[in-house]
């Protein structure tokens, strides 16, 4: 009888440590194969702000995004360093930005740059980490003293024209007019409509020929 115990306590702590091993396997590939320098781009959603922006900007029929980030993979833990309407530019912790994406129904998805344009990372990001404490340009209006999330990724690989700026359009693709959202938002700001002047958003960099899409990252 105490063989069978035995046996049965063998089998549980085996069948223990196999179930360990398989949930600390599918934590580490989550975050295995990202490098640093991976772009990370958030969905967009379908209103709001958020909405706003994709209306006037999306370029591809399979990628809308409002938000983006660079990663950075230190010996302990990986970061995300960005710029973001609650905290301004800063460096988060992966899983906490993950986190807050998915609290918002939000996806992520790895951008990486090709090959031949790797070696603009590391100035990359130490140009980012330079940033890390600016507020917020809430107006999307290109200011050196606060970023908005593609202002704050286009200026940190500024030094290699990795990205560009190109003239901004608040224009609905599908009246011909200025978005109803950005103009009550200017207006409301009492400033005009920076249509035509340069910037930047998520789905410009996103569509860039200099990158290629990974993965969603879960």
């Amino acid at each position: 009888m105490n063989q069978i115990l035995k046996n049965k306590f063998i089998l549980k702590l085996f069948v223990a440590v196999f179930l360990l091993n398989v949930l600390l396997s599918c934590k580490n590939n989550a975050v295995s194969d990202l490098k640093n320098g991976d772009l990370l781009f958030v969905t967009a959603k379908a209103t709001g702000l958020s909405g706003a922006i994709n209306n006037v900007t999306q370029k591809q029929e399979n990628a809308s995004f409002d938000h983006i980030g660079i990663l950075e993979k230190a010996k302990n833990e990986v970061f995300v360093l960005h710029a973001a309407p609650k905290g301004g530019s800063q460096k988060q912790i992966l899983r906490e930005f993950l986190k807050d994406q998915a609290d918002d129904g939000q996806k992520v998805i790895v951008y990486r740059l090709k090959k031949q344009y790797q070696n603009a990372i590391p100035a990359a990001l130490e140009r980012a980490e330079s940033m890390v404490g600016k507020p917020y340009n809430f107006n999307y209006i290109l200011d050196e003293n606060s970023y908005y999330c593609s202002d704050f990724i286009e200026r940190a690989f500024r030094k290699d024209a990795v990205f560009k700026l190109e003239p901004m359009t608040f224009i609905d693709p599908k009246t011909g007019k200025t978005n109803d959202f950005w103009e009550e938002f200017y207006k409301k700001k009492n400033l005009k409509v920076p249509e035509g002047e340069p910037g930047c958003n998520p789905n410009g960099l996103a569509a860039s020929d200099k990158l290629e899409r990974i993965r969603e990252l879960k």
